[in-house]
């Protein structure tokens, strides 16, 4: 009898262990300003997860006051066995989807949450960008959003984050503001 049961609690070991292997990490497109919502929903079901938060000073007509808000707009991380929760996830209020690199869902490795966390816990006032090493006159091509797939040529940059692409669907030009991170040179 006991040596059953020195069987059974090495078998559910073995599973915690198989388990624990399992859990990767994975970046949540949410909607626009709902992160700490789906942070506190995502807390409500139990599953681990991570939403980088930088204070910094907001400033209204009547007064300034220093605030909490997410490093990365619209992401939130997520510690999960894929296949057991996939749909659980999607199914949470404010999640839009899981963000892919091709056609894969991507995982993110423990160090590169545990260097965020680090960054955070360090340094003040981080500005996140992107590859934006995009100029007026080159050519491009939208890697997310409606026009996927299309090609263009920059006109212009708006801010540091948009950029005006001229793109040629069939036979009429169109000047469109596209996000940064929509573009890939090409």
């Amino acid at each position: 009898m006991k040596l059953y049961d020195i069987e059974a609690l090495n078998h559910k070991s073995q599973d915690i262990i198989v388990k624990k292997e399992s859990l990767k990490w994975y970046a949540l497109y949410t909607n626009p300003r709902a992160e700490k919502k789906v942070k506190m929903e995502l807390d409500l079901n139990g599953f681990e997860n991570y939403l980088p938060l930088q204070k910094t000073i907001r400033q209204w007509s009547d007064r300034k006051k220093m605030v909490e808000v997410p490093l990365f707009n619209s992401y939130i991380f997520v510690k999960i066995n894929l296949e057991k929760s996939f749909q659980h996830i999607l199914s949470i209020n404010g999640i839009v989807k899981f963000i892919k690199f091709g056609n894969e869902i991507a995982s993110i490795r423990d160090s590169q949450i545990n260097n965020i966390k680090l960054i955070l816990s360090n340094f003040e006032g981080i500005e996140v960008t992107g590859n934006h090493q995009i100029e007026p006159g080159q050519e491009v091509e939208v890697i997310a959003g409606y026009l996927k797939g299309s090609r263009g040529k920059v006109i212009e940059k708006k801010g540091t984050r948009y950029f005006s692409v001229e793109i040629e669907q069939i036979g009429v030009r169109l000047l469109i503001s596209i996000p940064a991170q929509y573009l890939k040179d090409i």
